[in-house]
């Protein structure tokens, strides 16, 4: 992938602040909001089935994730995910744990149908979601990102959209290129909400590069570089959250250019 096109996403989310709606996880809010703010985009967390819809059309992204679903959360996400087919919201489904419960694995299989312009998961789920696997243990995936890579690319020609798999070096496809970042760092693992902000961070991304591969990539490197930063000034999981969020402030468009970022198709 061109650096200069990761570059110019960058410098694209600073200048626009995109405003990203997400209805997410009670687990995750507010490190959401926090990461969101630091890269320079705004969040919004309008739950509410009542209003959900009118701020899907209005958003200029949209995160639906399945962390803490339940029937009204679960009515609100149907709600805005039609709002934001009919307005040209690009948004982004996080199946977090599908696979192993039935109501969020079927919730997430009828939002899927919504043509979502990235699906953003671990293997497990993203394997679950495609229909080849079973899903993980809770929110741990028990495959890789290469063993995901057959089903994301099935997924993305079913969704239309970007699938983007989390690993220790992700994958992202369009069902045609397969992208790989590397980089980051275990301690992301370690951080309740890091995966769950990145879905929130690609949202952002998409909407200001105006190309879902793009903004997915961009999204996933500006994660990794930020990982890097911030394991080498923490003292362990604790202080690696707060130096993260920190480190994702300060990324550059020219780091994104240096980013480790492969094209494997």
């Amino acid at each position: 992938m061109d650096a200069d096109a990761l570059a110019a996403a960058r410098a694209a989310l600073i200048s626009t602040s995109p405003l990203v709606h997400c209805l997410t996880n009670t687990v995750v809010q507010t490190l959401t909001a926090n990461v969101l703010l630091a890269v320079g985009a705004a969040p919004a967390m309008v739950e509410a089935p009542e209003e959900a819809g009118d701020f899907a059309a209005v958003a200029s992204a949209l995160l639906v994730n399945v962390g803490t679903v339940h029937g009204r959360s679960a009515e609100a996400m149907r709600i805005a995910v039609r709002s934001a087919d009919a307005a040209g919201t690009p948004w982004v489904l996080d199946p977090v744990a599908v696979g192993g419960l039935r109501f969020r694995t079927d919730l997430a299989v009828e939002l899927a149908l919504g043509r979502p312009a990235v699906v953003r998961g671990n293997a497990s789920e993203v394997m679950a979601l495609a229909g080849t696997g079973a899903g993980g243990r809770g929110v741990d995936s028990t495959a890789s990102a290469d063993d995901a890579l057959e089903a994301a690319v099935a997924l993305s020609a079913r969704t239309g959209g970007v699938v983007a798999v989390s690993g220790p070096v992700d994958v992202v496809t369009d069902g045609s290129r397969v992208i790989r970042v590397g980089g980051g760092n275990p301690l992301l693992t370690r951080t309740t909400g890091a995966g769950c902000a990145l879905g929130a961070l690609t949202a952002a991304y998409v909407a200001a590069a105006g190309d879902r591969l793009t903004g997915a990539v961009a999204a996933h490197a500006h994660v990794a570089l930020a990982a890097e930063a911030a394991a080498a000034v923490c003292s362990g999981p604790g202080t690696f959250a707060a130096a993260w969020v920190d480190a994702l402030d300060a990324v550059t468009p020219d780091d994104l250019r240096r980013a480790d970022v492969r094209d494997a198709s």
